[in-house]
């Protein structure tokens, strides 16, 4: 099935901006909106196949981090985060190199909103797994982190504390301090900082999936003994 196909038998019937993106592309011919979804190139940066900017959108995805903070609401504290979007061709193997930063053992949270009536997504909690049994695993399901617009992971150290998350719009986040060797990492690979660079979740956007991505990410959660969700959290 090609990008296309699978966009319009999945994405409409779960993407919060349907209603809007199919009301203000209704005039355009199909074969514009063709080319535009089907599109996965920004000059040298390319997407993967789980998320496209609306054509109205106003980010033009690209290479880079930024630093931010996070605000915890419940305790005050504000905590470093550096986010980052790489290119397709280097995502994955730069978020396994991320999470062996973390250390020997590390809890695992999978991200999942394939339930079209959830307005955001369910976690599903794992402690306390060896990092090399956990990064053997995933090795598997590359695809599917890399490419299913309804699957997201985290992987943390709490005892550091420090998280590695690689989102549902596969862009890769990390909280906590320090965060040098975070940087170094992505330096290494040509993902450099950017102070003022826009990420695709900051515009319209549209997340794909399928009904495969689905089975594999319930084979990932058994895999990795997952029996129940931890909980919910309200936004993608």
């Amino acid at each position: 099935m090609g990008f296309l196909q699978q966009f319009f038998q999945n994405v409409f019937q779960q993407s919060p901006a349907y209603k809007d993106f199919a009301t203000e592309q209704a005039d355009r011919a199909m074969e514009e909106i063709e080319r535009y979804l089907t599109n996965d190139n920004y000059g040298n940066f390319q997407l993967t196949d789980a998320v496209r900017p609306s054509i109205n959108g106003a980010v033009e995805p690209q290479q880079g981090y930024r630093h931010d903070v996070y605000r915890d609401e419940e305790s005050g504290k504000v905590i470093p985060v550096i986010m980052a979007a790489a290119s397709r061709e280097i995502l994955f193997s730069l978020f396994m190199q991320l999470v062996h930063r973390l250390g020997p053992t590390v809890d695992v949270v999978l991200e999942s909103s394939h339930d079209h009536d959830s307005n955001g997504h369910v976690d599903f909690y794992r402690e306390q797994i060896d990092s090399p049994v956990l990064t053997s695993t995933l090795w598997d399901y590359e695809d599917l982190l890399t490419n299913d617009g309804c699957t997201g992971i985290a992987v943390l150290n709490p005892n550091t504390p420090q998280e590695v998350q690689l989102d549902e719009h596969k862009l890769l986040i990390v909280y906590g301090s320090p965060l040098e060797q975070f940087e170094h990492v992505l330096e290494q690979h040509g993902v450099t900082c950017i102070d003022d660079i826009t990420f695709i979740t900051e515009s319209e956007h549209v997340h794909t999936s399928t009904g495969e991505y689905l089975d594999g990410f319930e084979k990932l959660r058994t895999q990795l003994g997952i029996d129940a969700d931890y909980g919910s959290n309200n936004y993608c």
